[in-house]
């Protein structure tokens, strides 16, 4: 990883090219984060460095971490995230990350939590089909169906797809295009959609596979 920001999805809209085409965009508020800790071979074992974003007031912090924050010198923030870069020579305890840490042609990768759907079935979970609706299918016809042979298996098999809880999970979309960023105003936009609801947390983080 060569560069990360933590950010905040803030919703979707539309951007025109050059060419007047146009462009669904996810705007994300990225930044600025502060440098909190700074990790090291000789220390640590590895180097990496954690950045956290969005203030907090300091009754909500419990005491280890308010003494965290205390060491660091910073302001207490509200998330923390941990970046192992491949060089963290240019960053130490107290800098600001701001959005301006990618640019518009960049490829990033953003991680969140996907938005909770409740319990759900395996139609809307899966996207099974239903039974026939016709005589002797009951009311059934969304049901799962057969879940294991009665003979030789007789038991549900190991991730047999099933209803359960739907969303609410870490989702990372890949290969996103940054079409603009205003570093004026903490503002990324990516083309097309991200995981998670407006006001999400999101970790971006350069590409790792080839565009």
């Amino acid at each position: 990883m060569q560069k990360g920001i933590i950010g905040k999805k803030v919703g979707m809209t539309q951007l025109f090219d050059e060419r007047g085409n146009v462009i669904p965009v996810t705007v994300i508020e990225a930044g600025p984060c502060v440098v909190v800790q700074k990790k090291t071979v000789e220390n640590d074992g590895y180097e990496s460095v954690q950045l956290g974003f969005a203030e907090v007031r300091e009754k909500l912090l419990t005491k280890p971490e308010k003494g965290h924050f205390e060491k660091a010198g910073v302001a207490p923030k509200r998330v923390l995230r941990e970046f192992r870069l491949a060089d963290v020579s240019g960053l130490n305890v107290g800098d600001i990350v701001k959005a301006d840490v990618f640019a518009e042609g960049d490829h990033v990768d953003v991680a969140g939590t996907s938005k909770g759907k409740g319990f759900a079935g395996v139609i809307k979970r899966w996207g099974h089909h239903r039974l026939k609706m016709t005589h002797g299918t009951g009311p059934v016809h969304r049901e799962v169906g057969s879940m294991g042979a009665s003979t030789n298996m007789s038991r549900v098999p190991k991730g047999k797809k099933m209803p359960g809880q739907m969303g609410n999970e870490r989702v990372t979309v890949q290969n996103l295009d940054v079409v603009k960023v205003d570093a004026e105003n903490n503002l990324i936009a990516l083309k097309g959609a991200i995981p998670g609801p407006k006001g999400g947390i999101v970790i971006l983080a350069d590409s790792v596979k080839k565009a």
